[in-house]
């Protein structure tokens, strides 16, 4: 046997006799093989992650020693399943990072993230692996491969040209130090933004200031206040504390407070993101020209349903021009209607007064406001029915279990099967905020769906939100938002539940990122659907069912303000785009550019000291930099598909079924258009989606 073999094969063995005792290395005997949580502790990361980078490069110097020549199973399927213990770790790791931090943790991260980025630049910077990968890529059509086997073949060869494997020796030790600098800067990024919500109270002791404020905002802010050794209320800049306060506090100079808060996170101060985001633009520029790109926007989009920047840039300005007179027509109107109930005509009206005035306005106008919706959404309830329309659509079911442990006491973990009792997945769900949680609400997994010697791996999939959490009095009541928010992100997670596929790297939601918010987004349609609202909508006090006319409410109010909002999440894919189109970093300063950037599309008054970009963690620290277009790009495709749905009945098998067969279970095993095709028919066009809101003439 080859000497390196014999080499690598020692130092497994040596490896695993060393972390016996590492719940993060060890086998799992509990059902499935879940996570270790219960026995996961802090000091096991670091080690975990050195023995498991060390066994990954064991296997990557395998694959290269292999004296055989390449072939696409000693070479691209030995790489596709090389490092598997790292994934599991990462994937773990960095999970429990946005849900469950501590500054030990984080101390971990930085650590962690350059070892992971030397990692990666040894795979992809790896000359004797790339010249084994090409040789099997230059005799691809001789192969006899099949489709998924083919496509994996380019997914890895391009995956290595992009990663700079032509790059020479000297272009390549630059490639790898800008990698690590970039991977720093975007953990410190997160890390500020975390920081700087953490560290905003607004204390209040006179109740005469808090009027407007619902009993639930009131007893939430007296417990975040006893939490706090705080005497009155106290209220954060989370989501479910912040979002309500400015919708419903009369009192403006404390919304006006709030609102400067939380638009000016990590704007300056020891938490400051100002140079960071022009730190991660530059290393962005410099990496893309690098591998032979103008903009690292031609680079992130080359692998994208859009391609190029002149599509996605067209997409955006075919929604943007015509949503403008909708989204000033919804400020006019709003702005009207506070005149006449109040507001001064003769102040200037501001950010911090649209939430609140919007809300009132819509109270007025469609006899409708988030507190009044909310007793007939109790989260338990919520739960049952998003599982029921899981059923119904696809004939999966949702067992609780309880010998199963989890990583915090909130999280809830469910046991999912098939239609015919076969085991899918198991499906974590981690409801309520907390300070060691980051803010919003994502998808992600500990596990992915593969098949590796035969044995099929199911995933481990989990949900994670920010959403009220229950008091001494009151159970958990979300909103209507917050509920299309469940659906939108259990749509992403039946993406991963439903997933079949061998490689781990075209399974689930290992998509084009344009592509990947179809899942999520078309699921919202069914909360506004009253064929199914009907189903589960109860008063929680009195088990009444939502009255008829509440839903034809909230069916009517669906387009409440769908031009402002519109122009607004197009916002921040124009800001995105301009940001990451940059040949080189502007001298003007972070705020000063966006500013720039923002101005002819301003529909409010612009605030000096408010920014986005300095806590814009989806572009600057998430996966979706030159990519957060992508959410309006799949509401097209969503407004398109849900069509179907529409047409031929909301719970129609036929058609959820061809959506699994097509879309969910699928994967990247297709390109996504292809795989669109498949289901729809046709492509889809934007149009659908400004019919959708009502904003055509």
């Amino acid at each position: 046997m080859n000497s390196k073999l014999i080499a690598a094969g020692a130092m497994l063995a040596l490896m695993t006799s060393c972390n016996m005792e590492n719940p993060l290395l060890t086998e799992s005997n509990l059902p499935y093989g879940a996570p270790q949580f219960d026995k996961i502790k802090n000091e096991h990361y670091l080690p975990a992650f050195e023995t498991a980078i060390a066994q990954a490069k064991a296997e990557i110097d395998a694959i290269v020693a292999n004296p055989d020549e390449p072939t696409f199973e000693n070479t691209i399927e030995a790489m596709e399943f090389a490092g598997g213990t790292l994934d599991r770790v990462s994937s773990i790791f960095f999970n429990i990072m946005e849900a469950d931090t501590d500054d030990q943790k984080q101390e971990i991260a930085e650590k962690v993230s350059p070892l992971l980025t030397e990692y990666s630049t040894y795979v992809s910077l790896n000359a004797p692996l790339f010249e084994r990968v090409k040789a099997v890529y230059m005799k691809k059509d001789a192969l006899g491969l099949d489709p998924v086997q083919e496509r994996l073949l380019e997914q890895h060869y391009k995956s290595f040209v992009r990663g700079g494997a032509n790059l020479s020796d000297s272009d390549k030790e630059t490639y790898t130090e800008l990698s690590k600098e970039l991977s720093m800067t975007t953990l410190q990024f997160s890390k500020n933004v975390l920081a700087a919500t953490n560290a905003y109270t607004l204390h209040v002791t006179d109740s005469t200031q808090l009027e407007g404020l619902p009993d639930y905002m009131l007893a939430l802010g007296r417990e975040t206040a006893q939490e706090k050794n705080l005497e009155g209320w106290a209220y954060t800049l989370d989501y479910p504390s912040y979002g309500p306060f400015m919708k419903y506090c009369r009192n403006r100079d404390l919304r006006r407070q709030m609102w400067t808060a939380y638009n000016t996170k990590a704007v300056g101060g020891e938490n400051s993101n100002l140079e960071n985001v022009k730190k991660i633009v530059e290393l962005r520029i410099k990496t893309a020209n690098l591998l032979g790109y103008e903009t690292y926007a031609d680079y992130a989009l080359e692998d994208r349903m859009a391609k190029d920047k002149k599509t996605v840039n067209d997409f955006i300005s075919e929604l943007l021009l015509p949503s403008m007179p909708y989204a000033l027509a919804d400020v006019r109107a709003v702005r009207n209607y506070a005149v006449k109930n109040g507001f001064n005509p003769k102040d200037e009206f501001m950010p911090w007064d649209f939430s609140f005035w919007s809300e009132r306005y819509q109270e007025a106008e469609y006899s409708l406001n988030a507190e009044q919706l909310k007793p007939y959404f109790k989260l338990e309830n919520c739960i049952d029915a998003v599982f029921d329309l899981a059923n119904r659509l696809y004939g999966i079911t949702f067992e609780q279990l309880d010998n199963v442990p989890v990583y915090h006491k909130d999280v809830k973990v469910y046991d999912v099967k098939d239609e015919d009792g076969k085991h899918l997945a198991l499906f974590y769900a981690d409801f309520f905020p907390r300070a060691s949680k980051r803010g919003g609400a994502w998808m992600t997994e500990f596990r992915g769906q593969s098949i590796r010697n035969g044995v099929e791996y199911r995933p481990f999939i989990s949900i994670v939100t920010n959403f009220t959490k229950p008091t001494a009095d009151t159970p958990s009541l979300i909103t209507h938002d917050e509920f299309t928010t469940f659906l939108h992100e259990f749509g992403h997670a039946l993406h991963g539940i439903l997933a079949q596929g061998k490689y781990p790297s075209l399974t689930g939601t290992n998509v084009a990122r344009d592509f990947v918010e179809l899942p999520s987004q078309i699921m919202e349609n069914w909360g506004y659907e009253k064929e199914y609202l009907n189903t589960f909508a109860r008063d929680y006090r009195t088990g009444e069912p939502i009255p008829s006319e509440l839903i034809d409410r909230i069916i009517a109010a669906k387009n409440y303000l769908a031009g402002y909002s519109q122009v607004r999440q197009l916002h921040f894919g124009y800001l995105d785009m301009a940001w990451h189109s940059l040949t080189s970093v502007p001298e003007t300063g972070t705020v000063e550019f966006e500013k720039a950037i923002l101005a002819p599309y301003a529909v409010l008054p612009s605030i000096e000291e408010a920014a986005i970009s300095p806590a814009f963690s989806h572009i600057f620290s998430g996966g979706y930099s030159a990519g957060y277009y992508s959410y309006k790009w799949a509401e097209v495709l969503e407004a398109d598909a849900f069509s179907l749905f529409k047409e031929k009945g909301i719970f129609n098998r036929e058609v959820s079924n061809s959506f699994r067969k097509n879309i969910l279970e699928k994967g990247d095993s297709q390109d996504a258009a292809v795989l669109y095709r498949n289901f729809r028919g046709h492509d889809p066009q934007p149009k659908a989606l400004m019919e959708k809101l009502g904003l055509t003439k």
